[in-house]
């Protein structure tokens, strides 16, 4: 079921040690077949505002996906696919109450997604925060007006080409 309120919380210093705790609960086999585990989104972004939610990409080597696909699967993790972004793999799960609401990615190192995801730093908190006040009913058009902001920061560092 999708979200019908946006929440959008001034920047929170609990949230990287969330992340940190997402970290911690995978194995130590996901965390040895793995590059490294980003912590990206507005949560990352100290003095952001975000929506409350943990965005993860665990970067791998394009050979290691089966691998953790595998590992993930073990830890409660269900495949979704690209969901139409390519090189960013998704992964939902169900109860895992412990841990905060995230979205967990797995990215090739050389994926463009990646890039994206890492890029992002530069949103500005004006930006984030205002789409909420204007759709604080509507998640569509939260999204809708999201896209359009992350497009054309995009767009300036030169990630769309």
């Amino acid at each position: 079921m999708r979200t019908k309120r946006v929440v959008v919380e001034k920047w929170n210093p609990q949230w990287k040690y969330e992340y940190e705790k997402i970290v911690a609960s995978l194995c130590k086999d996901i965390i040895y077949n793995s590059i490294k585990i980003e912590h990206v989104g507005s949560t990352s972004v100290e003095g952001l505002s975000a929506k409350p939610v943990i965005d993860l990409d665990i970067v791998i080597e394009k050979d290691k996906f089966e691998i953790i696909k595998e590992l993930l699967n073990k830890k409660g993790y269900e495949y979704k696919g690209d969901l139409g972004i390519e090189g960013r793999e998704a992964f939902s799960y169900s109860g895992k109450e412990e841990l905060m609401t995230h979205h967990l990615y797995v990215c090739p190192q050389d994926s463009k997604e990646l890039f994206k995801h890492i890029t992002f730093v530069v949103v500005k908190h004006l930006e984030q925060g205002s789409n909420a006040v204007l759709y604080p009913d509507d998640i569509d058009k939260y999204m809708e007006f999201k896209s359009e902001i992350i497009e054309k920061i995009y767009k300036k560092c030169r990630l769309l080409e």
